[in-house]
């Protein structure tokens, strides 16, 4: 028997949530309530030098607004390092992991173009390095990895050639993002994952150990990355304009709109409960277009 539908929010608090990130938050949501089931909030502030404590309490804020409320209390990854370093043990003592000293400059030159990004080419594998302050990289085994997406579909790739070892550990200490994320699924006991189109390579990876741990792989649904009027995904690193919690209302119908759900007039001005209502009972995944375009 399936376990009840868990499903959380997953933000890194480098900066305030704009319209792409307001897509996600909204489509987790509903995707949740629709079912009946729980909705969380994490965020993944394992990257330090990044994030920013004023940073989450914006985002927060701006979730709590936008009438987007969860249900338990906020887990913070930057709390719960002992966990990570667990689960990296494990893989240590099993051997699966190896010593990496490869600079971002030398990742930069010599990793290869992949489908969902850069694939690490194995540089360090058979090295055998001993010094201290070094990363830690998975050995994937060969052979390929899928997994089957509400909207996206069947998606496969090649363990060596699509995805390559990843770091589960930095040579600063911290904890890898997606060994992180794959404690924080399992001990908040996490069924289904709504996230960004651009994150399938990370989906990929996180089954990857899902699997090995023997943790439930959750069910995925991966909603395509909203562009801009050029074409450009739509996020912190290009500038995005973050989202005013003052227009809260046209916010949500903005992003409905874009997800194809419950269609509103833009200049609809109901009450912020009386759009989310409508937009949880009339939630359906197939609507979704392929893609998420901003108009000029």
């Amino acid at each position: 028997m399936r376990a009840a539908y868990r499903g959380r929010f997953a933000p890194t608090p480098s900066g305030p949530l704009h319209l792409g990130s307001l897509i996600t938050a909204l489509a987790s949501f509903l995707a949740a309530r629709h079912a009946g089931g729980t909705w969380l909030v994490r965020i993944d502030d394992i990257d330090g030098p990044r994030c920013r404590p004023e940073h989450a309490a914006t985002i927060l804020r701006q979730l709590d607004l936008h009438g987007l409320h969860w249900d338990e209390s906020v887990r913070y990854q930057s709390q719960h390092e002992d966990a990570y370093q667990a689960a990296f043990e494990r893989l240590r003592e099993q051997q699966l992991c190896y010593r990496c000293t490869c600079t971002r400059a030398r990742l930069a030159e010599l990793s290869v173009a992949g489908i969902d990004g850069p694939v690490y080419p194995g540089i360090c594998r058979d090295a055998m390095h001993l010094q201290m302050d070094t990363a830690w990289r998975l050995r994937l085994p060969a052979g390929r990895i899928a997994l089957d997406d509400q909207i996206q579909g069947r998606i496969e790739r090649d363990c060596t050639s699509d995805i390559g070892d990843f770091v589960v550990r930095r040579a600063d200490g911290r904890y890898g993002y997606q060994l992180a994320s794959v404690v924080d699924e399992q001990q908040q006991g996490i069924t289904d994952l709504v996230r960004g189109a651009d994150l399938i390579g990370s989906s990929l990876r996180q089954k990857h150990l899902m699997q090995h741990f023997g943790y439930a792989v959750p069910r995925f649904l991966h909603i395509p990355v909203l562009l801009d009027s050029s074409g450009n995904k739509l996020s912190k690193q290009n500038h995005a304009a973050p989202i005013s919690t003052e227009h809260a209302a046209q916010n949500l119908i903005r992003a409905l709109n874009l997800l194809g759900q419950a269609p509103f007039a833009a200049d609809w001005h109901g009450r912020i409960d009386e759009i989310l209502a409508r937009a949880v009972r009339d939630w359906n995944p197939a609507q979704i277009p392929r893609q998420l375009n901003l108009r000029a």
